[in-house]
C-alpha cells in the first residue's frame, strides 16, 4: 500500500471549483407550497386542538 501524498492546503484545493447553488424555480415553488401548507395546517388544525387539550384535557 502506498503512502498518501503530503500536499499543502493550497495544492489540495486547486481543483475545487464551486459555482454556487442555483436552485431551479420549480424547487422554490415546491418549498413555497410546503411552507404555505405547513402554516395553514398549524392555524387550522394544530392550534385549535392544542387549545381544546389545554383547556379540558381528557
Amino acid at each position: 500500500m502506498s503512502e498518501p501524498e503530503a500536499l499543502s492546503p493550497v495544492q489540495e484545493g486547486r481543483y475545487h471549483n464551486y459555482l454556487g447553488n442555483s436552485i431551479p424555480w420549480y424547487v422554490r415553488v415546491l418549498w413555497l407550497c410546503f411552507w404555505v401548507g405547513a402554516i395553514s395546517y398549524v392555524f387550522n388544525y394544530l392550534l385549535p386542538a392544542l387549545q381544546s387539550e389545554l383547556v379540558s384535557p381528557p
